[in-house]
Parts: C-alpha cells; structure tokens; sequence
C-alpha cells in the first residue's frame, strides 16, 4: 500500500470518529487524539484536520435544524424569540472564546496528549454520573428559545471545560451546565448543538488563520474527505442521538467513558500507551 493510500485511509478513519463523537457526550477531540495516537495520525496537521473537519458535522447541525434556523433568522428583531436564540448562544459562546484565546498554546502543548484526555474521560465519566443523577429531573426549560441569558453564562462556563481540559467533552459538559441550570435533557442537548456552531466556526477560522502550513495536494483532498465523511455521519448520529435521549439515560455514555480511560490509563502506566 502507497503512502498516499494509507495518508487517506487514516483521514477517512478519522472523519468517521468525528462524525460519531462530535456531539456525544463522549468528546470528539479526545476520540480523534486517542484514534490519531493509535494510527499514527499526529503532528501539526493532524491538528489542523481535526479542527476542519468538525465544521462537517457542524454542517450536519445545520441541515438537520434548517427550518428552526432559518425561522429564527427571519426574527432577529429585540423581542422577538430569534433574538433571544441568538443572543443566548452569543453569550454563551464568549467564556469560551476568551479562555481559548488566552489559554491554547499551552493547552494544545501540555494536553492534547493520549494521557491527560485519558484522565479527562475517566473524570468526566463520573461527574456525568452525578450531575444525571443530582440534575437531570429537575428541568424547567423545555425550549432552547427560552434559556435566559444566566443560564446561557453558566452553560458556557461548563463549555469552557472542555476547552481547558481535552477529553471532558464539550457536548458533555454543556448538557451537564444544561441540567444544573434547569433545561431538560432534550433542550440541554439542542443548545449544545446550536452553541456549537459559532463555536467551531470560531474555532476553524482561528486556527486557519494561525497555521503556517503550506498543504500539498494531498492533505487538500483529505481534508474535504474527512469533511464530508464527518459530515454525513454526523447526520445520522446527531438524529437518533436526540430520539435516545427522550428515552433513555446518559449513563450508557458514562460507564464508556469510565472503562476507555481506565484502559487507556491501565496501558499507560505499563508503558503501552
């Protein structure tokens, strides 16, 4: 098998990781360096395509809820419930942004690694446990259009987690900071997934805009390739993610994340890892 092949195969896998992950409550940007880790998928612009190809399965979002946002778009004016969307998810959106603007390089330096995403989905398995336990019946918000601008503030200070800490998972920590401030489940997860339109739009633009990458021919077509593939797994994954939660715990997630990290922890204190 040639290196360009290969180089391919690796994007693909990929693409299919960050489709799945993105908005489970699993992290996405863990599973991508874990998986990238494994398949010796590293390096600057392995970076570079994990953040790209998130704006796939951002994509995803945006078909998927066209008719709400589009309906939302036509009712910007103050007063009126696209304003207060919009407006939500915006200050929601800022802790994020000021703690990544200040804090990337040395997260990306010191833990954008196998371990401390290891670490971090073990922490977060638990903590799911606990905030499901504690929080999830006690809702009061049912609708997206009706989280105030405090409980926005709080959502996006749980969203900063997984900005501090790789591996927490931002889907995770938004539905949690969702529960906590009294959205129900459904309504936590839809926020999330709208939350994370400026949010990795941002999050690409920024990181486009830094690189010093001259791509070749290649890494080109990878990365339309693991953005397409993210894209339509993304799909299916964010429609059947919604009709679980309507149902069923999170809990499922939880013990997964538990057992992944107390694996990927287990291999690396016997330097497997």
């Amino acid at each position: 098998m040639d290196t360009n092949t290969l180089f391919m195969i690796k994007a693909v896998i990929i693409g299919i990781v960050e489709g799945i992950t993105e908005f489970l409550p699993i992290s996405s940007t863990g599973h991508m360096i874990i998986v990238g880790h494994f398949i010796n998928f590293e390096g600057d612009f392995a970076k570079l395509f994990q953040i790209v190809i998130q704006l796939g399965a951002i994509l995803a979002v945006i078909v998927l809820y066209r008719k709400r946002i589009f309906q939302s778009l036509n009712n910007l004016k103050p007063g009126e419930y696209g304003f207060k969307l919009w407006s939500s998810l915006i200050v929601a959106f800022i802790p994020t942004g000021l703690i990544a603007f200040l804090l990337h390089d040395k997260i990306e330096t010191l833990l954008m690694s196998p371990v401390p995403v290891a670490a971090s989905l073990l922490a977060g398995g638990f903590w799911m446990m606990f905030a499901e336990t504690r929080y999830r019946n006690h809702h009061k918000t049912v609708k997206v259009e009706d989280v105030t601008y405090r409980q926005a503030v709080i959502i996006g200070l749980f969203q900063s987690l997984a900005v501090i800490w790789p591996g927490f998972s931002r889907s995770a920590s938004t539905i949690i900071g969702g529960w906590i401030v009294g959205l129900s489940t459904v309504a936590a997860a839809e926020f999330s997934f709208f939350l994370a339109l400026p949010t990795m739009v941002v999050a690409t633009g920024y990181s486009l805009l830094k690189t010093k990458l001259i791509l070749s021919s290649i890494e080109i077509i990878a990365l339309v390739v693991g953005f397409i593939i993210s894209f339509f797994v993304a799909l299916v994954v964010i429609d059947r993610f919604i009709a679980y939660l309507q149902h069923k715990p999170m809990k499922g997630f939880a013990v997964y994340r538990i057992i992944v990290g107390v694996i990927l922890l287990t291999m690396a204190v016997f330097h497997v890892l």
